[in-house]
C-alpha cells in the first residue's frame, strides 16, 4: 500500500500541537515509514505547518463552518497541511489538493473527503481573489497571526528588545543553516575546507571566532568527508563558542552540566585533549545515549553520569577547575531549528525555568575550585534567563567575578553582562554566555 505523506504530516502535527509531543521525537517515527526524498518532503511540511501555524489556522477558520474537534481532530491538521502546500510550497496546486484529499482514505475516514476538497478549493479561490487586490495589507491582523508566534512570547521579546523584536521574530521564521565543527585532532578548519572543496561541497561562510564552517545548503552527513571517522560534527556556530570561551587548560578537571547530547563535551575534548578529566552529567538517562554515541564516533573519553545538577548526590567531592553549565532553558534562541518550541513552551514555564536555573547555578558554584571558571550558557533570548539571572547571582555571591566577553551586542551599559547572541546574528542561533571567575 502506498504511504500518504500528507497523512503522516497531519498525524505528526496533531501529536505536537494537541498532545504536546516534541517534533524531534515524533518526526523520526513517521519518517521511518518512508524512503529517500519522501523523508525530506515530510520534514518540510511538518516544519512549515509549525512555523506558520497561526496564519494557517486563520486561513482555515474562514473556510469551515465550525472547528473540527474530538476524534476527527487530525483532519484539522490535514487542512493545515493542504493550505501550507498551496501557500508556501512549489507543489502544483492540483497535486497538493489531490494528495491531501487522498490522505482522508489513509486516515480511514472517507466522509471527510468532501470537506477537505471543498476547503482547499475554497482556499485556492481566496488566493486568486487576493491576487487581484492592489493594496493588500496584513496591518489589521493580530500580532500572533502576523508574526506567527504566541502572543505572550511576542510581548516578552518586545519588552526585552524594543528596537529588535521584529528582527528576532522574523529570524525565527527562517530556515537554519548547517554549521560544521572540525575535529582539531584530525584537521584544522582551513584544511577541512580544502576537503569540502574537493568533494564539491559549497561553503557559505566561516565564523571568525570558532572557525565554524557554514555550508551553502544542508546535506546528508554521510556525504561529509570523514564523518564516520570523526573528522567532523554538525553543531551551530553559536554553540561552538562554548569550548572557546571555557578555555580549558592542560590538566584541568572539567565538568559539563546538562551535557546531553554531548556536542559541547566533545568539542572541549577535541580542543584540549590533555585535560586531566571530563565529567558529563545530565538528568535524563535516555538523552545520555547520544553523549555515548558522540564520544564513540569521535574516539573520545569522558565519565558520563545520570545526575541532577541541582543536587550533589553524584559528586565525589573533588572540585573542578572549569565548569560548563548549559542550563535548562526556554530554547527561544533556537526556534528556527525547532519551531514546535513556540507552541510547546508556555508563558508560566519561564518563571519555573528561572527558578531551576538559579537552583542549579547556586549548587554547582560550590563544586568549583577557588580560582576556577564557570561558563553559564543558554539557548534563550529572554533576559530573565540570561543577564538578569547572572546579575542576581553576582549580587548574591561576593566570590563571583564577571569576566568580560567580547564581542557584546547588548545595547546599554547596564545590560552588558555576558554575551547575548540573537538569532540570525552572523547566521547563528540565539545564545547567551556569561563567564564567571571564583575568587580565591
Amino acid at each position: 500500500m502506498t504511504i500518504n505523506i500528507r497523512a503522516l504530516a497531519a498525524k505528526c502535527c496533531y501529536a505536537v500541537i494537541d498532545q504536546g509531543r516534541s517534533l524531534s521525537d515524533e518526526l523520526p517515527k513517521q519518517q521511518d515509514k518512508l524512503i529517500g526524498k519522501d523523508k525530506g518532503l515530510l520534514q518540510e511540511i511538518c516544519f512549515g505547518v509549525l512555523r506558520y501555524l497561526p496564519e494557517l489556522e486563520n486561513d482555515v477558520s474562514q473556510l469551515v463552518q465550525k472547528p473540527i474537534k474530538g476524534k476527527q481532530r487530525v483532519f484539522h491538521f490535514l487542512l493545515l497541511v493542504g493550505v501550507y502546500q498551496i501557500r508556501y510550497m512549489r507543489i502544483p496546486d492540483h497535486a497538493a489538493v489531490s494528495e491531501t484529499v487522498a490522505a482522508t482514505k489513509t486516515l480511514k475516514n472517507d466522509h471527510m473527503k468532501g470537506l477537505v476538497n471543498a476547503v482547499l478549493r475554497g482556499f485556492l479561490r481566496t488566493l486568486e481573489a487576493e491576487s487581484k487586490l492592489e493594496n493588500k495589507t496584513d496591518k489589521n491582523l493580530p500580532e500572533p497571526i502576523k508574526y506567527n508566534h504566541p502572543g505572550w512570547f511576542i510581548k516578552k521579546v518586545q519588552q526585552g528588545y524594543p528596537e529588535q523584536w521584529q528582527a528576532i521574530l522574523n529570524a525565527n521564521q527562517q530556515r537554519p543553516p548547517m554549521w560544521l565543527r572540525v575535529n582539531q585532532q584530525h584537521y584544522t578548519s582551513a584544511q577541512y575546507q580544502v576537503l569540502l572543496n574537493e568533494a564539491g561541497i559549497e561553503i557559505a561562510n566561516i565564523e571568525p571566532h570558532s572557525q565554524a564552517i557554514a555550508l551553502a545548503k544542508p546535506l546528508d552527513v554521510a556525504k561529509l568527508p570523514g564523518f564516520d571517522q570523526g573528522w567532523i560534527s554538525v553543531q551551530d556556530a553559536a554553540a561552538q563558542q562554548a569550548a572557546r570561551l571555557l578555555d580549558c587548560q592542560p590538566n584541568d578537571v572539567v565538568l559539563d552540566c546538562c551535557a546531553a547530547p554531548g556536542g559541547k563535551t566533545c568539542h572541549i575534548l577535541e580542543k584540549t585533549p590533555d585535560i586531566a578529566s571530563m565529567t558529563a552529567i545530565d538528568i535524563e538517562e535516555a538523552r545520555l545515549t547520544r553523549v555515548h554515541e558522540n564520544l564513540t564516533r569521535l574516539n573520545l573519553t569522558a565519565e558520563v553520569i545520570t545526575a541532577d545538577a541541582a543536587s550533589q548526590d553524584w559528586w565525589s567531592g573533588e572540585q573542578f577547575d572549569r565548569i560548563l553549565l548549559d542550563a535548562p532553558c526556554s530554547g527561544t534562541g533556537v526556534i528556527r531549528r525547532h519551531p514546535d518550541i513556540k507552541w510547546l513552551r508556555k508563558a508560566d514555564d519561564i518563571d519555573k525555568l528561572v527558578i531551576l536555573q538559579q537552583k542549579i547555578l547556586d549548587n554547582i558554584w560550590s563544586l568549583l575550585k577557588p580560582g576556577g571558571t564557570l561558563l553559564y550558557a543558554t539557548c534563550s533570548v529572554l533576559p530573565e534567563e540570561n543577564y538578569q539571572q547572572i546579575s542576581r547571582f553576582i549580587e548574591e555571591n561576593q566570590d563571583a567575578q564577571l569576566i568580560a566577553i567580547t564581542p557584546n551586542n547588548l545595547d546599554t551599559d547596564d545590560k552588558a553582562i555576558g554575551w547575548q547572541l540573537l538569532p540570525d546574528a552572523e547566521n547563528m542561533d540565539g545564545f547567551y554566555y556569561a563567564k564567571l571567575l571564583k575568587l580565591k
